[in-house]
């Protein structure tokens, strides 16, 4: 068990004391090989159903809208390529079926495809998502919408709100709908001293690294890092569509990437390890927070999510490695070293680097 110590606060009621817990989950589509799933009582394996309804929250990455409109229908008018269009994922508002079984009652819709049926789509889902009785965080039809946290009482206060990078997550802005950019660094500090001013847990939700890829790259890891000092207790990322593993900083956590969840397309399959994922749950009291890693898998023969033994968040010792040597982040705090020498100005490969810089 990890724990924080408590800080200096005026004494909650006894409900704001308990001990809650929260589940969080990886990506979210339902469309290609999970289309028309939510009508499949056994979409969820029963191990799968009673983990997340043994938590008091269920926070679920909802990636796409909620939008009764399909790719085709969201064309521009010159027409789109059908490897751009197969990029987007809107959801049949059906599917808020398979959200209410989980008990989902906090939806991330910060990602790269919630604006991928415009502020019509963003609108729709957050009104599917009231009537689902769920709260939204990380978008808005206004920055100061997106930017807004959910408060829980529980657990001496939490407060949670999601964040996303900056190439594929469209910003929200005064008047326009979008998303609260992992890089505006004025909007997040403001989330994070309107929670801390209530609560003794704040919780970022990001979406955000690298697709793909077993380990965080030092730019993503440092942004993480630079929340934790900003006032942030915890991250915890999805994005990559593979799980990644976690790092402790003190008293405090950077969890990389749950993977996927529900989410199962031709571009996932030509990938590595886009069938596993985590359920991450997070117990928490005013004393301090523990958590638990619940594995799962995408069952591509019969479309069904099943549970499976965590490949991540354990095995100090691995074969052929020496003990502590998995995943630790000795390889990628090297490269964070190197980086700072400067030697990559010198590299003649300026679209590589403008990529990497693009996303800072």
């Amino acid at each position: 068990m990890i724990r924080a110590k408590r800080e200096n606060m005026e004494k909650d009621t006894d409900k704001d004391m308990n001990e809650t817990s929260l589940i969080f989950t990886g990506d979210i589509g339902f469309d290609k090989y999970m289309d028309g799933k939510w009508e499949d009582e056994n979409l969820l394996s029963p191990e799968i159903l009673d983990f997340l309804r043994s938590a008091d929250h269920v926070i679920a990455n909802v990636e796409g809208p909620l939008l009764d409109a399909s790719p085709s229908g969201l064309s521009s008018p010159a027409g789109m390529a059908q490897g751009t269009a197969q990029l987007l994922h809107t959801m049949n508002p059906a599917a808020v079926k398979v959200l209410k079984a989980m008990r989902a009652d906090i939806w991330n819709i910060c990602n790269n495809h919630i604006m991928d049926a415009g502020e019509k789509g963003l609108a729709a889902t957050i009104r599917q998502a009231q009537e689902a009785g769920a709260s939204t965080i990380g978008a808005g039809m206004n920055i100061y919408e997106a930017r807004e946290p959910k408060i829980l009482r529980e657990a001496g206060g939490i407060g949670l709100f999601g964040v996303g990078y900056q190439r594929g997550c469209k910003p929200a802005g005064e008047e326009k709908g979008g998303c609260l950019n992992w890089n505006d660094m004025e909007s997040i500090q403001h989330s994070i001293n309107l929670i801390r001013s209530k609560c003794r847990w704040c919780i970022i939700v990001a979406h955000a690294g690298e697709e793909f890829t077993s380990l965080p790259s030092p730019y993503t890891r440092d942004r993480y890092l630079q929340y934790l000092r900003m006032g942030a207790d915890i991250v915890v990322a999805h994005h990559p569509h593979v799980p990644m593993n976690y790092e402790l900083a003190g008293e405090k956590a950077i969890f990389y990437s749950l993977g996927n969840f529900i989410f199962d397309t031709d571009y996932q399959r030509a990938q590595y390890n886009t069938e596993r994922g985590i359920l991450l749950k997070l117990r928490l009291s005013p004393e301090g927070w523990s958590f638990e890693p619940f594995g799962i898998r995408i069952d591509r023969q019969n479309e069904r999510i099943v549970k499976e033994a965590v490949q991540h968040f354990a095995n100090p010792r691995r074969s052929g490695r020496v003990e502590g040597e998995a995943l630790d982040f000795k390889i990628i705090t090297e490269i964070a070293a190197e980086e700072a020498k400067g030697d990559w100005k010198q590299s003649r490969l300026e679209k590589v680097k403008k990529y990497i810089l693009d996303q800072m």
